[in-house]
């Protein structure tokens, strides 16, 4: 591993398996995310393998490794008791003509999990959860509009979220204005948007926590303007699921939404999600009632044998293991080191660790605190140097002291050309290309 943050990182089996990537898929990755265009340029690893908290890219460097599978493998990759469970499904097939007895016990112990719920059904990834909860909200309350948090950065790659986005060609403008949105913790705002479409608006949409905890009332007052508007709440589970209780932030601040959406940490970086709520609106995609049905989810791979079973060792492991409250003693240890670090270097200003212990993500700030792409891949590249693989500080139950203290000690290494940096009014000298770019842009 390479841990001198002096040194340059030389990637060139992962630079060639990049350039045969975009000759092949469109942006180079499966996730725009995971896209080199995240990374300084020609230091985007291409990964080998992973076990644990740590990957490898085919260039043979071995990194630390945070926000791993997109903020999904919360265990570490390769987990013992999700691989055991995987393969022991494998081993007796893993999709059927009808329903398998896995797909009782999976919902059986989601719903033991998450009891604010009364049916699930699960999919494979979250776009498919979250807009089959607004195609059940529609349909329940007969209305069009979505209201979605605009403080939010994702909730879907279908039409009625990406219209919102500077990603948005390709959508009918016909779409994009069913689609309005109200800022996260402005309860007036909210009532403000909701009297504005008066019985037009069929859910408010949002992550129950971001990277702020929510205000005190706020979400029971949601709970509060969705009724008295007639209006569905769904919470997007998606990131609060286990990283903030078992149960997800529904679980953590009592106040129980309509439907809320599942995924990422569900499978430990299987393909697995899941839709839940009441059953009076969940059942509108069933079969026991007379009203007028509603396609809610049928997907082929949805029940993937071997996917249930790792999400039910998933569930086993946070239970058994307290693992949630595992993730929060790394990230406050994590936290307070690069925190720390940052001061001693100069710069505490200006790299800043935001966001909740078990979700963290840092902000990389200018000389007049403004935030800077151009900061940000200065800081990258001293952190891929060091052997530290970081596009967020989002950890792991995998990890252990030694790889937060070796991480704290690389990015007090990137602090200090940081300061240089700063010092300079002008990262450029240390950037080695161009600068890192946001997913969500207009052109390529």
């Amino acid at each position: 591993m390479n841990t001198e943050g002096t040194e340059e990182l030389s990637l060139p089996r992962s630079r060639a398996a990049n350039e045969r990537l975009h000759t092949m898929i469109p942006g180079g990755a499966h996730t725009y995310a995971k896209g080199d265009d995240q990374y300084p340029e020609h230091l985007a690893p291409v990964i080998s393998h992973g076990r644990g908290a740590h990957v490898w890219d085919i260039d043979g460097n071995r990194y630390v490794e945070y926000g791993s599978g997109l903020r999904s493998v919360s265990l570490g990759h390769a987990h013992p008791r999700v691989t055991e469970a995987v393969r022991r499904e494998l081993d007796r097939g893993s999709n059927f003509v009808r329903p398998s007895v896995v797909e009782v016990e999976a919902a059986e112990r989601f719903l033991a999990t998450v009891p604010t719920a009364e049916m699930v059904k699960f999919a494979k990834n979250g776009s498919d959860a979250t807009t089959a909860a607004v195609r059940l909200a529609r349909a329940a309350t007969g209305r069009s509009r979505v209201a979605l948090c605009a403080d939010h950065p994702f909730f879907s790659v279908d039409d009625w979220f990406i219209g919102t986005t500077p990603m948005s060609a390709g959508i009918p403008d016909a779409t994009n204005e069913l689609t309005v949105a109200f800022p996260y913790g402005d309860l007036a705002a909210t009532e403000e948007l909701l009297t504005r479409y008066r019985d037009e608006v069929a859910c408010l949409i949002l992550e129950p926590a971001t990277q702020t905890e929510p205000p005190p009332g706020y979400l029971a007052g949601l709970r509060e303007l969705a009724d008295r508007h007639g209006c569905v709440l769904i919470f997007d589970e998606m990131i609060t699921g286990f990283r903030w209780s078992e149960a997800g932030a529904q679980g953590l601040y009592g106040v129980v939404p309509d439907l809320s959406t599942f995924g990422k940490a569900l499978g430990n970086g299987c393909a697995v999600s899941a839709l839940a709520g009441r059953r009076d609106l969940m059942e509108l995609g069933g079969l026991r009632h007379s009203g007028e049905r509603v396609f809610l989810l049928s997907t082929t791979h949805g029940a993937e044998t071997h996917s249930l079973a790792a999400a039910m060792a998933v569930q086993s492991t946070y239970a058994e293991e307290g693992v949630t409250a595992r993730l929060h003693a790394l990230g406050e240890r994590l936290a307070a080191g690069v925190r720390d670090a940052a001061a001693a270097m100069g710069v505490g200003d200006h790299v800043v660790v935001r966001g909740r212990a078990s979700n963290l993500v840092f902000a990389t700030l200018d000389e007049h605190l403004r935030p800077s792409q151009r900061y940000r891949t200065l800081f990258l590249r001293r952190l891929l140097a060091g052997g530290v693989l970081a596009p967020s500080f989002v950890v792991s139950a995998a990890l252990d002291d030694t790889d937060i203290d070796h991480t704290v000690d690389v990015v007090a290494q990137a602090c200090a050309v940081y300061r240089k940096a700063l010092d300079a009014a002008d990262p450029t000298p240390w950037l080695a290309g161009r600068p890192v770019r946001p997913v969500f842009r207009s052109r390529a």
